[in-house]
């Protein structure tokens, strides 16, 4: 019978992981509609599941650039403030992420970009490359870009919040 019961849990692991993050998703969009409210502010929320966390977007409204703020502060601050929520409800830490307005897909593109041209500017010189502080997220993106480009490699150095991306030619 134990057998049985570990097959059954092993084949049922990947629908119920994916059922606690619609969860997550759910307690989220519930939390932030309640934000908007209050704020008399208009958005759409949409839920999603991808790469094994929960995303939550608000689109529509014309004041939602204010719950961005300057580099994302107010965003990422949001995101903290809903990832508490969410554990407070579920009493697991969640990796929950929010994006306002595609201000964080459209930084994503924007680092995508600073990474693979910084990535060829050192391919060229043979000079390392510093680039400024960023966010985890930030430089997760920037990673992600320098990777596949030959020649290079990419490593963070210092502390928060002054954390950068470094990158470097290969020996």
């Amino acid at each position: 019978m134990n057998a049985e019961g570990s097959n059954t849990e092993a084949s049922e692991s990947p629908s119920r992981t994916e059922d606690l993050l619609v969860q997550e998703g759910d307690i989220a969009g519930d939390y932030l509609e309640r934000l908007l409210d209050l704020l008399d502010y208009d958005g759409d929320i949409d839920l999603d599941v991808e790469s094994g966390r929960a995303i939550v977007s608000i689109d529509g409204g014309e004041d939602l650039t204010k719950l961005v703020g300057p580099r994302g502060n107010v965003l990422e601050s949001l995101q903290e403030l809903t990832r508490l929520a969410v554990q407070q409800e579920t009493g697991v830490r969640s990796r929950l992420m929010l994006d306002i307005a595609q201000w964080r897909a459209d930084r994503r593109n924007e680092l995508a970009e600073l990474g693979r041209s910084t990535a060829e500017k050192v391919l060229a010189s043979g000079e390392r490359a510093r680039l400024h502080p960023m966010t985890p997220f930030e430089r997760k993106v920037v990673h992600d870009a320098v990777a596949p480009v030959d020649g290079v490699h990419s490593e963070s150095e210092g502390e928060e919040p002054q954390r950068r991306v470094v990158i470097f030619p290969k020996d």
